[in-house]
């Protein structure tokens, strides 16, 4: 039997990989400090988990809208008016099952073949494959850490072309824990707006940010950028709810109304009473998200600092997110007992076997000078997987 085409043109995602790897070691009895997860380790507020309950209990268990509920989308529309300042109809919302979902839609809805999509690396792992599997080309541009991984627009503008359709933009970022100033998104918005290209705007993790930094929509800086843009959002990271699966867009209505046509022939409506859970998280008490964030921000200073305290180790200190970023490409070309350390790969292999700390590989994500390190797990497990990562990284030669 042959399979389609496509399916050799993309690979398994790497975080899930590295954690599947764990997991079948502290199956066997290992002691693995596990460093590779994106989720929050807090649970799921009980207010939501509540507002699930009632709606098990009142038979909200049926279809619902493709779209999403209109409660839902009123919902959604409050938080895109109070949290950045722009106005969206419901017929410009649309809910589906995670946000991984949601630019999976936009995909499908926008690329094609001869497209092109441009991606600043470093970069999550799943835009490339998506825009592989919907038969366009993926164009990646290098970012520098001097600059924050923000992509420099002069360097942008060279690689737009009569085929570039879409620029992926994450901010505050997954890997690197960095985000986008207004004035390079302004930049932005108005090369997207002179070489006609949209911008797809992941803001998943817009809660998470710290040090007074202000979280700015490109969608907020006017009308033109507003029309271009889709953006990216859920209740996954800000509200942990990564299992609950409820992911959202904002956008021109002509796009979202092709991504309510797909979802349809795809998996239909989003769970109803994920979305009824979901209508609490954005309506109900929000201070759970400060209570979280003030434990990332402690974990984040705790690691950061251990991780430059290393010799030959690099970390920008991230403003958002949850993850750090350390630059390790000093230890490529040493060794431990004839095992010679050529890359990030090999590199996070030798820290899991050797170490048992278990990461992702700065390859994953477009820059094989790094690893990346969650920070969403507890301060006794941050604490023991650095003390094994130093005492690792220390007997390479």
């Amino acid at each position: 039997m042959r399979l389609a085409d496509r399916t050799k043109a993309i690979k398994p995602s790497p975080t899930l990989a590295m954690n599947a790897k764990a997991k079948a070691l502290k199956d066997a009895g290992e002691d693995i400090t596990n460093f590779g997860v994106g989720e929050p380790d807090f649970d799921t507020p009980n207010n939501i988990k509540e507002a699930a309950i009632r709606a098990i209990r009142d038979g909200f268990t049926k279809y619902t809208a493709v779209d999403g509920i209109d409660e839902l989308k009123a919902a959604i529309a409050d938080k895109f008016r109070n949290d950045n300042g722009i106005d969206y109809t419901r017929d410009e919302i649309m809910v589906s099952c995670g946000a991984k979902h949601s630019l999976y839609n936009i995909a499908e809805a926008l690329f094609g073949p001869g497209d092109e999509v441009i991606i600043p690396a470093p970069y999550w792992v799943t835009y490339p494959d998506q825009v592989l599997l919907n038969d366009a080309m993926p164009v990646v541009v290098e970012t520098d850490e001097k600059n924050s991984f923000m992509i420099d627009p002069g360097l942008l503008r060279k690689k737009l072309t009569a085929r570039t359709k879409a620029l992926i933009l994450n901010s505050p970022s997954n890997p690197t824990g960095l985000a986008y100033d207004r004035e390079t998104l302004m930049s932005i918005a108005e090369l997207a707006e002179e070489h006609d290209f949209y911008i797809i705007s992941d803001e998943i993790y817009e809660k998470l940010v710290y040090d007074g930094f202000r979280h700015i929509s490109i969608a907020s800086l006017g009308e033109e950028a507003k029309q271009r843009t889709i953006v990216v959002n859920g209740l996954s990271k800000s509200h942990a709810m990564t299992g609950w699966r409820i992911g959202f867009t904002a956008g021109p209505r002509d796009i979202t109304k092709a991504m309510t046509n797909i979802q349809s022939q795809s998996t239909s409506n989003p769970t109803s009473i994920s979305q009824k859970a979901a209508v609490e998280a954005l309506r109900g008490p929000q201070e759970f998200i400060g209570t979280m964030l003030a434990e990332f921000d402690r974990r984040r200073t705790y690691m950061v600092d251990r991780l430059n305290w290393i010799d030959g180790v690099t970390c920008k200190t991230p403003v958002g997110a949850f993850y750090a970023f350390p630059n390790v490409s000093s230890y490529f070309g040493r060794a431990y007992k004839g095992r010679v350390i050529g890359n990030s790969l090999e590199l996070s292999t030798y820290l899991l076997e050797e170490a048992k700390v278990a990461l992702v590989p700065g390859s994953a994500f477009g820059d094989d000078k790094y690893i990346r390190l969650s920070y969403a797990t507890s301060m006794e497990s941050i604490t023991r997987g650095l003390d094994r990562i130093e005492e690792a990284l220390g007997n390479l030669k």
